[in-house]
């Protein structure tokens, strides 16, 4: 990785720019359920409904509908909805200040598997991330999500950057291997001093 051959950055939001919790979810849809705080954590699981949903393949009632049904949580789906929306603790400042830095330098675009409802809510809460960034690609926009070939290819070629000139950041280690698979620079974030780490390494902060 170096400054020649990097021409634009992508960066994930949950856990990367953004510090979510799921914990705070369950926390609530338990107040709701007849199941146990253990019981939700253990039957919750990113599978076919949540994946759909993030591609917008279904509505937020439909997959609403299926928690409701897959977690017992009572008919209720504005408190659904609202244990939904728990998950967001606040932004990580030090990372966006980082973005604002290497923006002087670099187009800087995010791409987040994500969904109506939760892009509703953080476009809201956030709006320095509209400030920062030149797009943010959306999974239930695009019809596709993270780790698939085929996501990372629509934003290289939306961006007008070939795949090995992009460098990504991201919390996930799938979504890091298939950014590699498309050719991607990528880089595993677990706390902000990995992305410092990358940007000096890149050559455009000190």
């Amino acid at each position: 990785m170096t400054h020649a051959n990097i021409e634009a950055l992508v960066f994930d939001l949950g856990g990367v720019l953004i510090d979510i919790d799921f914990n705070r979810v369950f926390a609530h849809w338990q107040q709701i359920s007849s199941l146990t705080l253990s019981e939700i954590q253990a039957k919750y699981t990113h599978d076919q409904a949540y994946q759909q949903h993030e591609r917008g393949e279904i509505s937020a009632t439909e997959y609403f509908e299926y928690l409701r049904e897959h977690l017992q949580l009572q008919d209720n789906l504005p408190e659904i909805a609202a244990g939904w929306n728990a998950i967001f603790v606040g932004e990580i400042s030090a990372t966006l200040d980082l973005v604002a830095q290497v923006g002087q330098h670099y187009p800087c675009y995010a791409f987040s598997n994500t969904n109506a409802i939760h892009q509703h809510v953080w476009s809201s809460r956030f709006p320095r991330l509209h400030e920062l960034f030149k797009q943010i690609f959306v999974s239930s926009e695009m019809g596709l999500r993270k780790p698939d070939l085929k996501a990372f290819t629509y934003v290289a070629d939306a961006i007008g950057v070939a795949p090995e000139s992009i460098l990504f950041f991201d919390d996930m280690p799938e979504n890091i291997q298939g950014a590699k698979a498309a050719g991607f620079a990528a880089v595993q974030v677990q706390a902000t001093a990995d992305v410092k780490a990358a940007l000096v390494k890149l050559g455009c902060l000190l």
